[in-house]
């Protein structure tokens, strides 16, 4: 039982929830809660660490067990200990270190029949964890990321994803615009979601491509819309000027898999 606030495997997972940086240098990411801890184990992943209090490992015998057979390594801390490693307000004393994914079986050239989201300046972690699982949900073949997007380790990202991270083929691209403009130079049916000069999404047949959501402020970069194959938008009859990130996201993802 650690109660010690000091002590380094305490200090070392207060490091991973709130850095960044450090999460990458150490290649290592945090899951908070018995639905995303169990999800990461019940998709295959093995926790570096895991921490739980007393009170978590009698209130959820079953998912405690299926977790801590997986765990290279149990750390029991009391809740108070638990509390400033937790980055929720209600925690459930579950949390898990795991290594960063492998996601070099993502296919570098996109399959032209498949349907993909690409995610260009993303900031709201929410927004993106909401995203990624709505995509699952839905049967996106994979989400292309923007170097530029929020971290997708990022513990608010993988609370919301509500697993779907440990699942979701996942590609970041350092040169965003670049890579959208090659793969319309391949074929590949590339649609920018923008207002401007734009078709109703719900006018578009859809046979497979890359449908692109752009930063909740601004929306996709000038460049970025030039370089796809197609516009397009959501219409709207009420008053509102636009929609949430990911509730927009969710729209053009139906619209595409329907």
């Amino acid at each position: 039982m650690i109660t010690a606030k000091d002590n380094e495997t305490v200090k070392h997972a207060v490091k991973l929830v709130k850095s960044a940086s450090y999460r990458k240098s150490c290649g290592l990411f945090t899951a908070e809660g018995v639905r995303v801890c169990r999800d990461g184990v019940l998709s295959g992943f093995s926790p570096e660490l895991f921490v739980y209090t007393p009170r978590s490992e009698e209130k959820y015998p079953e998912d405690f067990a299926a977790v801590a057979e997986r765990s290279k390594r149990l750390c029991e801390v009391s809740n108070d200990i638990f509390t400033r490693i937790s980055d929720t307000k209600s925690p459930q004393g579950f949390f898990c270190v795991f290594n960063m994914l492998d996601k070099q079986k993502f296919p570098y050239r996109i399959n032209k029949r498949g349907n993909y989201l690409a995610c260009e300046r993303i900031q709201d972690p929410s927004n993106l964890g909401t995203i990624l699982r709505t995509a699952e949900a839905l049967g996106i073949d994979g989400v292309i990321l923007s170097g530029d997007c929020c971290d997708m380790y990022s513990p608010k990202v993988v609370r919301g994803s509500m697993g779907a991270v440990f699942r979701m083929p996942e590609l970041s691209v350092d040169d965003f615009t670049a890579f959208i403009a090659k793969l319309s130079a391949d074929g590949v049916e590339t649609y920018a979601s923008t207002p401007r000069g734009a078709q109703p999404v719900t006018e578009v047949s859809f046979d497979g491509g890359v449908m692109l959501i752009g930063n909740e402020g601004s929306g996709l970069k000038a460049e970025t819309i030039d370089a796809c194959t197609k516009r397009v938008m959501i219409p709207m009859k009420g008053r509102a000027e636009s929609l949430n990130a990911s509730a927009a996201a969710a729209m053009l993802m139906w619209e595409m898999m329907r």
